[in-house]
């Protein structure tokens, strides 16, 4: 690990300076999103708070610990290379919506989806649905984001909590060559990401923010 975070030390910059002219203070900035249909997209609070501030005490990545909320069919989004969402229920996007969410993820901007149950029966279709002509499939086991930092031996992202007792996931979709999206299912990292809200043992919330810098290097240091 202590190799690798010397390697980011020079190619982060370089990677990363389309996404730097972006923000306003030199840092990363990332939202949560405030979704339609009654489900709760603002659960757990701390949890990106608590995964950014962990991420910079990992690697040398420059993020801003604030965070904000953004409507989904707000330019807003436009303003931060990360979007999160997640929640328990319903989630409703209408057109407009879905039109401004494609063409913030072709013009570089990354969305990843947490389902923390509940969400899943809602959520996966609207994700197909944003790049229909785009596969929307399970990562391979050596896919990036589980190697890059710290390394998840059984090429998936951690179990957090049971749900239904199966095997965690995570989907990604491709566009132009670059993956714009990730959701993790049966997973719930989020939850880990929470520890100050949540009661999960410590070597599950340690994997979970693990998997959360795999995640955010991955994203800020792709082309």
């Amino acid at each position: 690990m202590k190799y690798l975070i010397a390697i980011l030390l020079f190619i982060l910059p370089i990677g990363l300076v389309p996404v730097l002219e972006a923000q306003s203070n030199g840092e990363f900035e990332i939202a949560r999103v405030q979704y339609r249909g009654g489900g709760d997209w603002y659960s757990s609070p701390t949890a990106l708070r608590n995964l950014i501030r962990f991420t910079k005490d990992q690697v040398p990545i420059t993020i801003n610990e604030r965070y904000d909320d953004v409507a989904l069919g707000s330019r807003d989004i436009f303003n931060y290379p990360f979007l999160f969402m997640t929640g328990h229920g319903n989630i409703s996007v209408n057109d407009a919506e879905m039109s401004n969410l494609r063409r913030y993820l072709e013009n570089g901007g990354f969305l990843h989806v947490d389902d923390d149950y509940g969400m899943d029966q809602y959520v996966r279709p609207i994700l197909k649905d944003i790049f229909p002509d785009e596969e929307f499939f399970e990562l391979p086991p050596d896919h990036p984001i589980y190697n890059n930092v710290f390394t998840f031996s059984e090429g998936r992202p951690p179990k957090v909590h049971e749900h239904d007792g199966k095997a965690p996931q995570a989907f990604g979709v491709y566009r132009n060559g670059r993956m714009v999206l990730l959701y993790t299912y049966e997973s719930n990292p989020s939850d880990g990401w929470a520890y100050d809200e949540h009661d999960n043992p410590a070597d599950i919330t340690e994997a979970a923010l693990q998997f959360g810098v795999n995640l955010l290097v991955y994203v800020f240091n792709s082309p």
